[in-house]
Order: structure tokens, then C-alpha cells, then sequence
């Protein structure tokens, strides 16, 4: 089941006007039981609900505000059906996975090759395996006084996060900000504290994009000098939020829920490119496939230099066994997962800050959800 690059093209192409209005639709997240402009007939008429019990899963918390939408129009529509989502990270996601204390674990990683491995000791005659569920992008916010907008590039990043740029007002800052009054302010930069996988795709775009400025390699686990740390999205959007002068990332879901300026980024194209779901889908549309067989993982381009692609994209995927689920908990697996990789599932996410599948992809995640065994 292998994804040609042209295919995704095509799929993601389509979205980028509808994301556009998606994204400037709303800067609050309502994950209280909206499902985002899906009515709530057609979500329910979307879902074949299982016969009832309880699912458990664990892990991403980039994906955490879009999994809260799916689980209210889930339980919504299904009487009997328990769904719980503990966030904690990738990192500790994957883990439980492969402890066999969850059904399935979020990710914004795809599986390394020793997971996998591991993945085998609780998938009975099968594997883990990623499966795509939604794209997102890493927002760069921050809260510097008197300035609302701000443009970065990969190598200024890189140092700002090792500790190598420590003031607001520096040169390398101020090249990029032509006509911005930046203060003499001491810069606060915030990281995970947990592994993650937000931290992951970060560091990977830094190892690509920044020209040796980033000299750790990329990982769930930070490496960066200095700085202040925080844990999850919720918990990084926070302390952006309520520190002077501070910076960080996080999954734009967060980053609009909690009204945080995000900056451009200067990839070498023309003009900066904004973070918003439409530029994230444009470097969506690129991404190639890197799992075979039923695995979707996918291999995104941190250093395109493409107008109007917003490099700092990543996707999260939903973590399963493609053989050897628990019995007790397959059916409600299979029937979440098919929802929430639906038409409705999908848009239902699109004005919360995310970037839905492209249909041909979203296609071939509901087959693979299908033939779960």
C-alpha cells in the first residue's frame, strides 16, 4: 500500500482554499462538543458505532484538542462507548503501546525501527504500525512586548534555542525584522519537558533547515542549552503566555486557543511564509511516503524553499497493531479510527488549527483501519 507522492499532491491541493477559511474562521478551540461546522446529523450518520466498552489511548498532546472533538461527537452519536485519551506525549504514548496498556498511542513521530521491534512482544503475528490521522504545524509563538509581528529563520532559531542569542535586540533578530522596535529584553525561550514528539519535528527541522546552527541530532528528548522547560502543549502555551518576552512551539491548535502571535518564517522563498493551515498544506502536499505495506508513515521537507509552504508541518499518527489487537477493545478501534479518519472526522478538526488529510490519503488510512485484525 504504497502513497505516491503525485496522489498526496492532488488530495491536498484540494484543501488549501476550504483550510484557508478554516483557519481564519476562529481563534478559540471548542472541544466541548463542536465539531467544528459538521452538523451534528451528518457526524452521526458519519459514524457506525461499535456495540459498546472501552478504549483506551495515550500519548501526543499536539493531537490532544482534535482527539477531545472526536470523542464528544463519538460519544454523541454512540451510547455505551467509552473513550479515554491520556496525553503525557509521544514519547510516553508510544511506550504504553508497547507495554500493552493502550489500544493505540498518538504520535507526532512515526515509529523508529527498535519501537517496531518492541511493537511485536504485544501485537501478536503483527506490528505497530503509523497511520496518519491529522496534519498540524508547529507554531513558533511568542510574547514579546510592544511587537506583534516577528519573522525567524532556521539558523537564528537554532541559537535562540541553544542560548546562543540572548537578547531580543540582536543583529541576527533584527535583520530579519527590518522596522521593528525590538527591545533590549532578555529572551526567554521554553521547551518540553517531556518527550515529545512536537520536539521531534521541531529539532528535525532545525538538523535540516538551519545550516549546521543545530548541531544536536533530532529527538523526542530535548537537547538544547539553557532555557526553560514546560510540560505538554497545554503547559509550554502557558508559560508563553504568561512570561514577558518569551518564546517557544507548539501545535497552532494551541497557539490560537490561546491567542498567541506566532511567527513568520523565512525559508528563502520570496516572502516569509505566515503559519497558517493553508501554507501547511502546500508542504503537505509534498510529503512522501516512508512506511510500506500498511504503514503510512510519511517523510515531510523541512528545508523546502517553495513559496507559500510553511516548513515547520508535521503529521500525527495514531499508533495500532496491524495484527493481534485485544478482541475486547478491536470493534470500538476500528470504528473510532474510521470516524475519525472520515470526511466528517476531518472537518470537523480543519477550523480548530489543524490541516485535515487529503482525501486520497484519509482513504487509504480508513482501508488500513479496516483491515485491522
Amino acid at each position: 500500500m504504497k502513497l505516491q507522492p503525485k496522489a498526496l499532491a492532488i488530495g491536498a491541493a484540494a484543501l488549501v482554499s476550504a483550510l484557508s477559511l478554516a483557519a481564519c474562521g476562529t481563534d478559540e478551540n471548542n472541544t466541548s462538543g463542536s465539531t467544528g461546522g459538521a452538523s451534528a446529523s451528518a457526524t452521526k450518520a458519519a459514524i457506525a458505532c461499535a456495540k459498546g466498552g472501552a478504549l483506551l489511548a495515550a500519548g501526543s498532546t499536539a493531537q490532544g484538542n482534535a482527539i477531545d472533538v472526536w470523542k464528544a461527537a463519538y460519544a454523541a452519536a454512540c451510547s455505551g462507548s467509552t473513550i479515554t485519551y491520556g496525553g503525557g506525549g509521544s514519547g510516553a504514548g508510544v511506550q504504553q503501546f508497547n507495554q500493552g496498556k493502550v489500544a493505540f498511542a498518538g504520535s507526532d513521530s512515526a515509529l523508529k525501527p527498535a519501537e517496531v521491534d518492541a511493537s511485536k512482544q504485544v501485537c501478536t503475528g503483527g506490528q505497530g504500525i503509523n497511520l496518519p490521522m491529522v496534519g498540524g504545524l508547529i507554531s513558533i509563538v511568542f510574547n514579546i512586548e510592544g511587537v506583534d509581528k516577528l519573522t525567524l529563520d532556521a539558523p537564528t532559531l537554532a541559537k535562540i534555542f541553544d542560548s546562543q542569542i540572548t537578547k531580543w535586540n540582536d543583529p541576527a533578530i533584527a535583520a530579519l525584522n527590518p522596522g521593528v522596535n525590538l527591545p533590549a529584553a532578555d529572551i526567554q525561550a521554553v521547551h518540553r519537558s517531556d518527550d515529545s514528539g512536537t520536539t521531534d519535528n521541531l529539532t528535525k527541522y532545525l538538523a535540516k533547515a538551519s545550516g549546521g546552527a543545530w548541531t544536536y541530532p533530532a529527538s523526542k528528548t530535548w537537547a538544547g542549552k539553557g532555557g526553560q522547560s514546560a510540560n505538554g502543549s497545554a503547559g509550554v502555551a502557558a508559560q508563553v503566555k504568561g512570561v514577558k518576552n518569551s518564546i517557544s512551539y507548539v501545535e497552532l491548535s494551541f497557539a490560537q486557543t490561546n491567542k498567541l502571535n506566532s511567527a513568520a518564517i523565512n525559508t528563502g522563498a520570496a516572502k516569509p511564509v505566515e503559519a497558517t493551515a493553508a501554507n501547511a498544506a502546500t508542504t503537505l502536499a509534498k510529503a512522501k511516503p516512508a512506511g510500506t505495506g500498511a504503514d503510512l508513515a510519511l517523510t515531510i521537507d523541512y528545508a523546502t524553499k517553495e513559496e507559500g509552504a510553511y516548513p515547520l508541518t508535521l503529521v500525527t499518527y495514531e499508533i495500532v497493531c496491524d495484527k493481534g489487537n485485544k478482541a475486547d477493545s478491536l470493534e470500538l478501534l476500528k470504528s473510532f479510527l474510521t470516524y475519525t479518519a472520515s470526511d466528517a472526522g476531518q472537518q470537523a478538526i480543519g477550523a480548530t488549527g489543524y490541516v485535515p488529510l487529503p482525501k486520497d490519503l484519509a482513504a487509504k488510512v480508513q482501508a488500513a483501519v479496516t483491515a485491522l485484525a
